[in-house]
């Protein structure tokens, strides 16, 4: 059963167009990502799963939970979006229990207090939301999204921002719900966090889908034209070896692509006359590699401006 169904959608905001004749399904109980640059389409499409915003007129289909006409604060849906808003003058106990009755959830008083136990926020439970933060409110916000036990939990780049400890804290959650019957949607330009976490993958580039599938599926398609390597010392100019497209520089070694038609141990031989070679493994591209090749160097500086 797909939990999700976008059919051939479109969303334009004036001349621009945010969402350009996508689709794409989401099956029960996977976990999601959404990958892309700024300015892709993410948010706008998980807007319009949420029907926050409604696709261009005649231009196909958001089918969710098996419905193409629900409301947004469906309460068989938490959502995460990306811009944070906790109303700040309450106390964090009060702004999570007022959250969980607007879900419905009746009997709400051991889910909230077992809440801030899992999510390591007891001591500020009666701390008013302005002191905490901006990792506290951002747990905040998750408890209120997933509270009331949703079928569907969309989060629009919870990492964002995010210190490793609550990175990891929200990561090992999420897994747990998952574990439970969630189905989860979430955007990232976290690449190893979408690698670790995602059961499929979709990517979005200029409001076109680029990539669909499984991790395995999406290396697959890409070949193993790439090598990892690993040399005593640091005088090989890997840039100028013959046949080598690009060498990207991991510390410990180095990945080099290789230009179509070039072999591999072609490569080696070449190294081995250059000094002394400790590590050299074929390897399928890495996400974040996937992800540069197909975003470019626009991309790049976009996410750094």
């Amino acid at each position: 059963m797909n939990v999700i169904e976008v059919e051939r959608v479109t969303k334009t905001f004036g001349t621009f167009r945010a969402v350009d004749d996508l689709s794409f399904t989401v099956p029960q109980g996977c976990i999601h990502g959404f990958i892309g640059p700024n300015g892709s389409g993410k948010t706008t499409t998980i807007r319009m799963i949420m029907h926050i915003y409604h696709p261009d007129l005649g231009t196909g289909h958001v089918r969710v939970l098996g419905q193409e006409t629900y409301q947004a604060a469906n309460d068989r849906i938490g959502y995460l979006p990306e811009e944070r808003g906790l109303y700040k003058k309450m106390k964090v106990r009060e702004v999570i229990r007022f959250c969980a009755e607007l879900k419905g959830l009746r009997d709400y008083k051991q889910a909230v207090q077992q809440w801030l136990a899992r999510m390591d926020l007891e001591a500020w439970a009666e701390k008013k939301v302005e002191v905490l933060s901006k990792g506290m409110s951002q747990r905040v916000q998750f408890i209120a999204a997933v509270i009331a036990q949703p079928e569907l939990i969309i989060l629009d780049e919870p990492f964002s921002g995010l210190d490793p400890v609550n990175a990891d804290l929200l990561r090992n959650t999420v897994l747990e719900l998952r574990r439970n019957g969630a189905t989860i949607i979430f955007s990232t330009h976290d690449m190893n966090m979408a690698e670790r976490m995602c059961d499929i993958l979709l990517m979005i580039h200029k409001g076109k889908k680029v990539l669909d599938g499984t991790l395995e599926s999406i290396r697959a398609n890409y070949g193993q034209d790439s090598v990892r390597v690993r040399m005593d010392g640091n005088h090989v100019d890997f840039d100028r070896m013959p046949g080598v497209a690009k060498v990207s520089d991991f510390g410990r070694f180095k990945e080099l692509r290789l230009h179509e038609g070039t072999d591999s141990q072609d490569v080696l031989a070449n190294l081995i006359k250059l000094g002394r070679v400790t590590h050299f493994e074929l390897a399928s591209p890495s996400l974040h590699e996937i992800f540069v090749r197909i975003a470019g160097p626009a991309a790049q500086e976009h996410n750094h401006a």
